[in-house]
């Protein structure tokens, strides 16, 4: 090349779309200008070569910052943090439990003036369906929205409300004129409410509470109303295996329907969960060995579309460890900083390469959204990249998180694939257990980037 770049970066193993390759990475003004091979001379300010791979950097689009309102929950301070520590550079911002929720323009200004100056990753937002805001949806996706977020059954914080099954279509009558995507936490309301019981500490108790059958109940239904309003849906955190017949049958039948699930229901198991240990609750619950190894082949068949964390963190004192009680304690998994690790470790164990990882983290939630510049090394996108060492490995300790709040049941765990350094648009932002450079994180928004 005859103009000079800002870096190079070269390794034996860089994760291009086409494959696995020793390969050059030129980039220029955050961009990735060129790739070319290994030892491709370039004009460059930089030039550093890795020994490890070179991933895109992971896409997550499920995730619960919760400021302002709950920010001694989670913050985009340190959510920001533990994303460029787990190699995630773009996070999408759920709109609760945030107060106020992101359900109107107001509210979406309030949260950027709360994340202004705070992000070491570039942060996207969702927007919020709940009942009597259906003219609040045009305005939202105007100012950049990726999309919606809607219950159907009570979503833990009374400020966001559940919709009803006419409340969800006349919200998805709306978003089909847009081509925008619903994106739907698919639990039936009232399969939850025949099963639940006042309290309990036994996680056989409270699984039985969350049965698959309530997910697979809203899942058809869902299904039924993307049929008729022909929008575009989208079911959050799946974790019921049997649910995967219906959503590949609705497929087939042309309705644009697609899939996440997330790395506590792909690594953890009911068998393992002691009664008590309220770390490990969520919603939908973490279910059991043979339903994992369902959602595993979901994704191996192409049924199952991405990989997010649903990262939805509290403080100690909610997990209400001195009880242990699964009814009441708040329900969510804090995994931002270690979901890349988490989903290497289980899918090495099934043989499963590392592109595989990267399409189902990186690539397909980029697309989803319809983030262009994100989810791949090509030229032209964003040089988001992180250095990956697949052969490393590290045990959990809560210390080293940077979540606010350092609860995981993945604590003592011993993962492999340990991130080295992250880069955001060509600047390093962590590397070998630190963060570097100050915030350079940016907002993003639906059909620019």
């Amino acid at each position: 090349m005859s103009d000079k770049v800002d870096l190079v970066l070269r390794s034996q193993n860089v994760m291009t779309d086409i494959g696995d390759m020793p390969a050059s990475v030129a980039i220029k003004d955050g961009k990735i200008a060129s790739i070319g091979a290994f030892n491709a001379v370039y004009d460059a300010r930089e030039d550093k070569t890795v020994d490890s791979y070179l991933l895109p950097g992971v896409v997550d689009s499920h995730v619960h910052i919760n400021e302002p309102g709950r920010t001694d929950w989670e913050g985009f301070a340190s959510a920001t943090k533990a994303a460029a520590a787990g190699g995630v550079t773009t996070v999408i911002d759920m709109p609760l439990n945030s107060i106020p929720p992101t359900v109107n323009v107001a509210a979406l200004e309030t949260k950027k003036e709360a994340a202004t100056g705070k992000c070491s990753v570039d942060v996207g937002f969702w927007g919020g369906s709940i009942p009597g805001n259906v003219a609040d949806l045009k305005p939202l996706l105007d100012q950049g929205v990726f999309g919606f977020k809607c219950f159907l059954l009570h979503s833990g914080v009374d400020e966001f409300p559940a919709s009803s099954l006419d409340d969800l279509a006349d919200a998805l009558n709306v978003l089909a004129k847009e081509q925008a995507l619903m994106i739907v936490h698919a639990e039936d309301s009232q399969a939850i409410e025949r099963s639940s019981k006042p309290s309990s500490r036994d996680y056989s108790e409270f699984l039985a509470s969350r049965p698959k059958g309530a997910e697979n109940v809203a899942i058809a239904e869902l299904i039924e109303e993307a049929r008729r309003t022909k929008a575009r849906v989208h079911v959050l955190h799946l974790s019921s295996g049997d649910s995967l017949s219906l959503i590949k049958s609705a497929r087939e039948d042309g309705i644009n329907i697609t899939v996440e699930t997330c790395p506590h229901y792909l690594s953890l198991t009911a068998e393992e969960i002691a009664d008590g240990a309220t770390q490990y609750k969520c919603c939908p619950p973490i279910r059991e060995k043979k339903n994992q190894e369902e959602l595993w082949r979901g994704l191996t068949d192409g049924i199952i579309d991405q990989i997010v964390s649903d990262h939805s963190p509290c403080t100690v004192d909610l997990k209400l460890f001195d009880k242990g009680d699964f009814q009441a304690a708040w329900g969510g998994i804090a995994s931002l900083q270690l979901g890349l690790s988490i989903i290497w470790t289980q899918a090495q164990e099934r043989g499963i390469p590392l592109y595989k990882v990267v399409q189902w983290m990186s690539a397909n939630p980029a697309y989803l959204v319809g983030l262009k510049d994100k989810g791949s090394i090509a030229v032209g996108k964003d040089a988001d990249i992180i250095e990956f060492d697949p052969d490393g490995s590290f045990s959990v300790d809560p210390r080293e998180l940077f979540h606010k709040n350092q609860i995981t049941p993945y604590q003592g765990k011993i993962l492999k694939g340990v991130v080295k350094q992250t880069w955001l648009r060509g600047n390093t932002v962590y590397k070998d257990g630190a963060h570097v450079g100050g915030v350079q994180g940016k907002f993003l928004t639906r059909g620019v980037n």
